[in-house]
């Protein structure tokens, strides 16, 4: 797999629907982002999301649930390292199991107004905002997850031009094709996994809700600062 699309809910992806399919391989929707484009062609969702919200399938197509996603996830040190929410979730997600050469992310800035629309479709919850263990640094989860994709040989990038929590190199669709093999710090992703390892904040049924009094918070903020030192590094060489 070459070039995977991800898409998100926030107001511009609307824009993503006038694209041609070229030069993406894949194109994976994130909960609503299947109302952008028909042809898209992994459809994730969480458990609780709405049936009535499903879209028809089409030869080729096909829904990610839990079953796929949060083995997937645990791959990739499980959901209180990697960040609760869907658009973390989908990225691991696509390189367990799309193994991109670039993944694009449009769509998923995780910004929200006070006022007007939050979500392409209108007024939406913005879930990565809520109190949540593991959404403490929108900013670092988006460093690791940036950092690991790389160290899997995969360039995380995003084709927003606005305001944005991700942390990840800003990319136009013309320059995916040749967009350059991600650099990266091996030894600084080797302290930030040794680190988690020795924390031991792993829960392999992706519900770590139902464990949070087991985990810090001081210590999940000083791992996501050697995230965050991690990507900064990779960024600046």
């Amino acid at each position: 797999m070459s070039i995977v699309l991800m898409l998100g809910s926030a107001p511009l992806v609307t824009e993503a629907a006038r694209w041609e399919r070229a030069p993406f391989d894949r194109i994976l929707a994130v909960n609503n982002a299947w109302r952008v484009r028909a042809d898209w062609d992994d459809h994730i969702y969480p458990w609780d999301f709405p049936t009535a919200g499903l879209p028809d399938t089409q030869p080729g197509q096909r829904r990610i649930t839990q079953d796929d996603f949060v083995p997937a996830q645990n791959r990739f040190g499980g959901f209180v390292y990697a960040g609760g929410t869907m658009a973390y979730t989908a990225a691991y997600w696509a390189l367990a199991k799309l193994r991109p050469r670039v993944l694009a992310v449009f769509g998923c800035d995780m910004t929200y107004p006070a006022r007007g629309r939050t979500h392409f479709y209108g007024k939406g919850t913005p879930d990565p905002l809520r109190a949540d263990i593991t959404l403490r640094s929108l900013e670092a989860k988006s460093a690791r997850l940036m950092l690991l994709a790389a160290r899997e040989g995969c360039a995380v990038v995003n084709l927003s031009n606005g305001p944005s929590r991700l942390v990840l190199p800003r990319a136009r669709r013309t320059e995916l094709q040749r967009w350059p093999a991600p650099a990266f710090d091996m030894t600084l992703i080797d302290e930030a996994l040794s680190r988690e390892a020795d924390l031991g904040y792993f829960v392999s049924s992706g519900r770590y809700w139902e464990e949070s009094a087991r985990f810090d918070p001081a210590e999940i903020d000083r791992l996501d600062a050697m995230w965050l030192a991690g990507a900064a590094a990779a960024m600046a060489a």
